[in-house]
């Protein structure tokens, strides 16, 4: 569908969307079906595309910017990641500080029994800044919280890398200088253990992408050592910067809860006029026109934003998880959404995850994994958990794979250059953020066990497309993780959903036609149904190898 026009109804969507898919045909033929790619330098294994800190401090960034994200037309990585070695976990640290004391304490704090109560206080989604290990997220998880870990790029040892290898959501991210890719009110809990953040720092700027990031009424949690009041009366350098963020923290309108030992709990406001009636008017309010509701790494902003959005709604109102995934007819009128192109998108998916499943392998995807033997890969290569999802819609993927009980999680992505769908998407209780396909995904190399991709080379290459076709699909296998050590022999779990059903004999003709056009000689398993599983056993022409599938599952 072209941008800028809107097709009311899932069916005349799909009908759009064929159509377009035939005017870029011709992407089949270009000159991404030359190209080869070659094997990374070992050098390489553990890289990140725009998070190159040797390189940017020899640019002159400092002060914490060498960390942050920047991406040029040098961060391209047009090579294929080799597995050098496995990820091991190290001994102590804050793998086992993060304990279910800690998560007891601050549910204390907030006036709750336990931590098992926080989904009904109306805390589901967290943002963990430096989770270290990801323990915290860890232990939450068993209570249906969904924490993401944002920790900097580390080239050995890194928070983001243990805690993805752990099976749970993490991205590198930094509050340096610019704002994260989330929407506004995308969180109900911001925690920061040991963080490493100057919150007192700069006029307050990171207190102020907190409250950005924060629901009405969500809470900000920080640990630190300078928190402890004995210590800190000996210190006159912690006195004073706790008096200074607890001075940012009364001008952004929150409130301060008991505090036990080094942690300190922060509660949003969930009244808008409590910024009328502060004492300073600093941080002033965002103007309309500057208050953007989903920023792509733009300049932290020193002004309170997301004031005047209809989303604005405390976490104690909300329907409580699970049951905000659904929404109603009045809550998708925020998001321009009509109920019965949501209700046949959710349909749709429900489908679709069904056939997935049966188009897998049944060790991969059994939900009563069996003991392996000695002919089966040991673990963890028979299990799935890790889900991307590179253009999620609605998040109707990720709703239907929970309501299939499937223990996954998925990180949702929301295009740039698409419909803005993440903050629905976050406000139904998933995680997610925005990202530009043209540019490497903030993640590092083999962390995701499945990539999904309905719909994206359409979005990214249907009129004048900014990069090479070839270019993603090198970022995807970068993304994921090999089944075997050798690349060559790597199975890629990604699937498409052609846009419309065609009827069997057809689809077989029309695969024929164009495999005999571009001449691939790979094979492909075509799959009941409408879904494809190409078999990648072994690609001699890697580049050429994926052309062939683009053109079979975006074209036709």
């Amino acid at each position: 569908m072209s941008r800028g026009k809107i097709v009311h109804g899932y069916r005349r969507l799909q009908e759009q969307l064929v159509s377009d898919l035939y005017e870029i045909g011709g992407l089949s033929i270009g000159s991404s079906r030359l190209r080869e790619l070659e094997y990374c330098s070992e050098e390489s294994e553990n890289y990140v595309p725009c998070f190159n800190v040797s390189g940017n401090l020899a640019l002159g960034f400092s002060d914490g910017e060498e960390y942050a994200r920047h991406c040029g037309h040098r961060s391209k990585q047009n090579c294929l990641v080799l597995l050098l070695s496995i990820i091991g976990f190290p001994l102590g640290g804050r793998l086992e500080e993060m304990s279910s004391d800690y998560s007891h304490q601050i549910a204390e704090i907030m006036g709750l029994r336990n931590e098992s109560y926080f989904i009904q206080a109306g805390v589901r989604t967290i943002l963990d800044i430096e989770c270290g290990y990801g323990s915290f997220g860890a232990h939450l998880y068993s209570n249906q919280l969904l924490t993401m870990c944002l920790a900097n790029y580390e080239a050995s040892g890194s928070q983001v890398q243990l805690t993805l290898e752990r099976g749970l959501p993490a991205m590198i991210g930094s509050f340096t200088s610019k704002q994260l890719p989330y929407p506004s009110l995308s969180f109900d809990m911001i925690h920061c253990a040991r963080c490493h953040v100057d919150w007192d720092t700069k006029d307050g700027i990171f207190l102020i992408e907190v409250d950005r990031l924060l629901r009405p009424g969500g809470y900000f949690v920080w640990t630190d050592p300078l928190i402890n009041s004995q210590r800190s009366q000996r210190n006159n350098g912690n006195l004073k910067k706790w008096n200074t963020v607890h001075m940012f923290a009364e001008n952004l309108c929150w409130e301060l809860l008991p505090q036990q030992d080094e942690t300190v709990v922060w509660k949003k406001t969930s009244k808008k006029n409590c910024y009328s009636t502060r004492k300073t008017s600093s941080p002033f309010l965002c103007r309309k026109g500057h208050d953007i509701e989903s920023p792509y790494y733009r300049p932290l902003q020193a002004c309170i934003g997301a004031t005047q959005t209809p989303r604005w709604v405390p976490i104690e109102e909300r329907r409580k998880w699970p049951s905000q995934a659904t929404l109603n007819s009045a809550e998708l009128g925020i998001y321009g959404l009509h109920l019965e192109d949501f209700a046949e998108d959710a349909i749709n998916w429900k489908s679709a995850v069904q056939n997935y499943w049966s188009l897998l392998s049944p060790l991969i995807f059994s939900d009563h994994p069996k003991r392996p033997g000695d002919e089966d890969p040991s673990p963890p290569y028979n299990m799935l958990r890790n889900v991307l999802d590179m253009n999620a819609h609605f998040g109707g993927f990720n709703a239907a794979l929970l309501e299939t009980r499937k223990s996954v999680w998925v990180m949702n992505v929301v295009p740039r250059n698409g419909r803005d769908t993440l903050p629905l998407i976050l406000d139904r209780g998933f995680i997610g953020l925005l990202h530009d396909w043209c540019e490497p995904f903030p993640t590092y190399p083999r962390t995701y066990d499945l990539v999904h991709a309905e719909g994206l080379l359409s979005l990214e290459f249907a009129e004048q497309p900014r990069c090479q076709l070839i270019d993603l699909f090198a970022e995807i296998d970068r993304l994921l993780r090999p089944e075997k050590e050798d690349r060559r022999e790597q199975k890629l779990d990604m699937f498409y959903k052609p846009a419309t059903p065609m009827e069997p004999q057809g689809r077989h003709r029309a695969m024929d036609r164009i495999i005999d056009k571009l001449k691939c000689e790979d094979s492909y398993t075509i799959s009941k149904g409408d879904f494809l599983l190409p078999n990648l056993e072994a690609s001699p022409n890697v580049g050429s190898f994926l052309h062939c599938i683009h053109a079979i599952r975006d074209g036709y």
